[in-house]
């Protein structure tokens, strides 16, 4: 039984890290190549190669660039996230220049936008959003995200996005030197910018959570209450500053989905109850996410 769950895992991680390997190559193509728009990283380093050596492809660079980082890799992560960055690589490097193939076999052209900010935008969401999934299955595709994630084990305080984007950059000019183009590169730098954001949303946005706190004479029964809806409560001693009443203050954290239910039994034992709801960027613990050396 263990075995096909274990089987059932590894097929939908490759499943996973192919779809985002798709996505990122309809990142790369349609948004940043047909638009003349510049990448970062590794992406981006084969964008500058390919425009002075033609038989350099974008694909084979970010291959080749990847090498070095793999030794790092295996000592810090380990054979399996290995194995899942070596395959996200060969499948992303293989999409890029497997599009290409297909659309000059048939004599297609990629559409060009008339808005760069527009394929900035959506070429920055979906390039974000692609490599942020492959993040949650322990993949990259390698350059900046695989130098992020590695560097990550020493910046704990930094987001993985805002360390890509502070690498990205870096490429994006390096682009605009290579190619003489201001404009682009700084379309370039807010696609990177989205991308970031898009990239945090997907990596972080699964143990983000609503933090209530309740103030109410009924705490007692609001808190069996949420109690039978599956969600830890903790009390917590607080007083009134002008009436000088101690009572009990509920602190509950839940998944974001569930804060309505939460205020609805509230006001259905109390409705009088004072409630604050606060956003909370991350939880760690039973129900949400478990924190370690390798948490994002």
């Amino acid at each position: 039984m263990a075995n096909k769950s274990n089987v059932a895992e590894v097929l939908k991680n490759i499943v996973a890290i192919t779809v985002s390997s798709f996505l990122y190559a309809i990142a790369f193509n349609f948004f940043f190549e047909a638009n003349n728009l510049p990448m970062g990283g590794f992406s981006g380093l084969g964008q500058v190669a390919h425009r002075f050596f033609d038989f350099m492809t974008p694909g084979i660079v970010v291959f080749f660039l990847n090498l070095p980082l793999m030794v790092i890799c295996i000592k810090k992560q380990g054979w399996k996230a290995f194995a899942a960055t070596v395959f996200a690589i060969t499948v992303t490097a293989a999409m890029m220049d497997g599009m290409n193939a297909v659309v000059k076999h048939m004599g297609w052209t990629y559409p060009k936008m008339d808005q760069p900010l527009l394929a900035s935008i959506f070429g920055g969401i979906i390039c974000g959003a692609s490599l942020g999934f492959m993040m949650l299955k322990n993949a990259t595709t390698g350059g900046t995200e695989l130098a992020a994630r590695l560097l990550k084990y020493i910046f704990r305080n930094i987001s993985i996005g805002k360390i890509c984007l502070i690498i990205d950059i870096s490429v994006v000019c390096l682009y605009a030197i290579a190619y003489r183009q201001i404009n682009a590169a700084l379309y370039g730098i807010i696609a990177m910018y989205v991308s970031s954001i898009a990239m945090d949303m997907v990596v972080y946005g699964s143990v983000n959570a609503k933090l209530a706190y309740i103030i109410s004479d009924k705490s007692e029964q609001i808190s069996e209450k949420i109690i039978e809806m599956k969600h830890g409560v903790t009390f917590l001693d607080g007083k009134g500053a002008f009436t000088g009443v101690r009572k009990n203050i509920l602190l509950c954290a839940v998944k974001p989905s569930n804060i309505a239910k939460i205020k609805s039994v509230v006001v259905e034992v109390d409705k009088d109850a004072f409630i604050i709801v606060t956003d909370v960027k991350e939880v760690y613990g039973e129900g949400f996410g478990v924190y370690n050396d390798d948490t994002l």
